[in-house]
């Protein structure tokens, strides 16, 4: 059971997104949004050059679920969320 609330995880995702991975990601072109924290599943949205990027995968798992499983709870459900589906986010 994840011990933080979504309004306790909100703050501390977006730290480690735009300190942590988004400097990354830039690195290549890419970039990543936090769009919202619900139930303690992250719903994230990689964008720029990740999007369509064959990689894309491998960077959610080895470096954004990574990173944000570590920082702050290792049992958390991180989930990127497909171009047109943003208000959607129950459906995923």
């Amino acid at each position: 059971m994840i011990p933080f609330s979504d309004e306790d995880l909100k703050p501390a995702v977006s730290s480690i997104i735009d300190t942590k991975i988004a400097p990354m990601l830039a690195k290549d072109g890419g970039a990543i949004e936090l769009l919202d924290v619900i139930d303690s599943k992250i719903f994230i949205q990689l964008q720029g050059a990740c999007v369509g990027c064959s990689a894309s995968s491998s960077t959610l798992k080895f470096i954004v679920e990574k990173e944000i499983r570590t920082a702050i709870h290792p049992e958390l459900q991180i989930i990127n969320v497909p171009q047109g589906m943003e208000n959607n986010l129950q459906e995923l």
